[in-house]
């Protein structure tokens, strides 16, 4: 029986290797190619009758920067700089614009506003009011009870809130949100 040097094992042994590797190789390629699989399939299909899924109602993204974009016209048409947000149902920033000169506070004031706005499905100016027989109510997380948000609704529920911040009063923030609103019905 012939002897089999150091050398010749350690090259056979890298060749097996290399061969192992890309058969490996191959074989994720070749599944990873596989367009028909049961499972991407399934997710796709979409069934509509099971009573397991709720389906909502909200805002395009084209939508929201359209109420964005005009409550930021209104606010510039008014010498105003601000920022607005608009938020979906689940209170989820969709749309953030910081108007040029708005102060560095405005952006997240407008992001809680609107977020309050959808939540209770009101004008943060009237639950603003609320306070008097519910302080406790400013202790809700990513709430602000002060004028400048908007509900924006489909059949009278709640589907998105618009809110703006940065003017010298709420009661221009909120008129400017309800621009912002009136643009989504034209």
């Amino acid at each position: 029986m012939k002897k089999i040097s150091v050398r010749t094992k350690v090259l056979t042994g890298t060749v097996a290797a290399a061969a192992l590797a890309a058969a490996t190789l191959g074989a994720v390629s070749a599944s990873a190619e596989a367009t028909d699989t049961p499972s991407v399939a399934a997710a796709v299909k979409a069934d509509t009758q099971n009573k397991n899924l709720a389906q909502t109602t909200g805002l395009t993204i084209a939508a929201a920067t359209k109420a964005a974009q005009a409550t930021l016209d209104a606010a510039a048409k008014a010498g105003q700089k601000v920022s607005v947000a608009v938020v979906d149902r689940d209170g989820v920033t969709r749309v953030l614009l910081k108007g040029d000169g708005a102060g560095p506070q405005s952006p997240e004031s407008a992001v809680r506003k609107a977020f309050t706005a959808v939540s209770w499905n009101a004008p943060t100016s009237e639950l603003a009011k609320r306070l008097a027989q519910a302080p406790n109510l400013k202790d809700i997380p990513g709430t602000l009870f002060l004028a400048g948000g908007a509900p924006v609704q489909s059949k009278g529920a709640p589907v998105a809130g618009i809110g703006v911040a940065g003017a010298p009063s709420g009661d221009l923030d909120e008129q400017f949100a309800q621009a912002g609103v009136e643009a989504l019905g034209k």
